[in-house]
């Protein structure tokens, strides 16, 4: 009951005020996020306020104090519920350059996981192929590259002296190599759930194909050939493949637990913005690979210097690095992660 109106009043207008001007900035910035301090104390005063309200309409029959409050407890109400609306909005640039980047750093854990099985795929069908070369047959399931390299190579560089071209090809082979490859990565993240199993052998065998192709054609002689036409979109896509494992080794992590007693959905619920997250920047990733691919990387000296797609590659590989290291640091202590969703 408030038995002295007026120092009630007194006693409270200054949570009024300080919630009054709360919600006045975030009328004025409905794309403001609030610090966990600040969101706790508008919480505070917007209950403090509420419960003023209920106080003044029960037992006080102040008309003016009574439409000051009811107006102001609808304002904050609105400027909350505003600003969650607000915060779950698709920003696709800032998710990309933010959220993801910063994503792929938190699990860094995964993606050394994730490189080094690639890495020991690779070591391990380059020394198959270095000692055996029959050993091709079985790691190389493309019969492309099964054969000679030194023949192929003869082939593409006849077909690009002829005017050979993909003859307006190259929308439908993009998109084709985008799907597939799409595809495969959410298999290898998928394969996470298989106690992380299932991601150590894509990955590994992905790592061994990679391997026996580069050994088959450095041994060849055909080293600038290779680099020429899997520089320029491999720097990309392989790397995509290794953040799918990334994603999928998360999951498994999450699955498996290793020491945490938390229950296993909150353990999924926990990394599920971090898993989608990292797929989807993934697909990004392979959308650009795919348009590489078909545009540039399946055009051969004498119509483009293998000098000039070797340093596309190169630089290519210096974004991405600079990418993944370095974007969105300005928010890495943001706390928690946005799916782009």
């Amino acid at each position: 009951m408030i038995i002295d109106l007026k120092s009630f009043i007194d006693r409270e207008r200054p949570c009024w005020e300080e919630l009054e001007g709360f919600v006045s900035r975030l009328e004025g910035q409905m794309a403001r996020r609030l610090s966990l301090a600040e969101a706790l104390r508008l919480h505070y005063l917007y209950e403090r306020a509420a419960a003023g309200l209920v106080r003044i309409n029960t037992f006080s029959s102040d008309p003016d104090v009574q439409r000051y409050l009811e107006s102001l407890v609808a304002r904050a109400y609105a400027a909350i519920h505003s600003g969650q609306r607000s915060g779950r909005r698709l920003r696709p640039l800032r998710w990309f350059f933010g959220t993801f980047p910063r994503t792929v750093r938190r699990h860094r854990g995964a993606l050394v996981l994730s490189l080094a099985v690639t890495l020991v795929g690779g070591l391990f069908g380059g020394l198959a192929v270095a000692f055996d070369p029959e050993a091709k047959a079985v790691i190389m399931p493309f019969p492309h590259l099964q054969g000679d390299p030194s023949e192929r190579v003869r082939e593409e560089e006849a077909r690009q002296a002829g005017g050979g071209s993909m003859g307006g090809a190259e929308a439908p082979f993009s998109t084709m190599l985008m799907t597939h490859n799409t595809k495969v990565s959410i298999g290898v993240m998928a394969l996470g759930l298989t106690w992380g199993v299932g991601t150590i052998l894509v990955l590994f065998f992905n790592g061994a194909m990679l391997g026996a192709v580069a050994v088959d054609y450095v041994r060849a002689g055909e080293s600038t050939f290779l680099a020429g036409w899997l520089l320029p979109h491999g720097v990309v896509e392989i790397p995509a493949v290794v953040l799918a494992g990334q994603a999928g080794f998360v999951l498994a992590a999450a699955l498996i637990g290793w020491g945490d007693r938390t229950g296993l959905k909150a353990r999924m619920r926990e990394v599920l913005p971090s898993v989608v997250t990292l797929i989807f920047g993934v697909a990004v990733l392979l959308v650009w690979a795919g348009l590489v691919e078909a545009f540039l990387s399946q055009y051969h000296e004498p119509v483009l210097p293998y000098g000039l797609k070797i340093a596309f590659g190169v630089v290519e590989l210096a974004l991405l690095g600079l990418f993944l290291g370095l974007a969105g640091r300005g928010g890495e202590r943001g706390g928690g992660e946005e799916a782009p969703t």
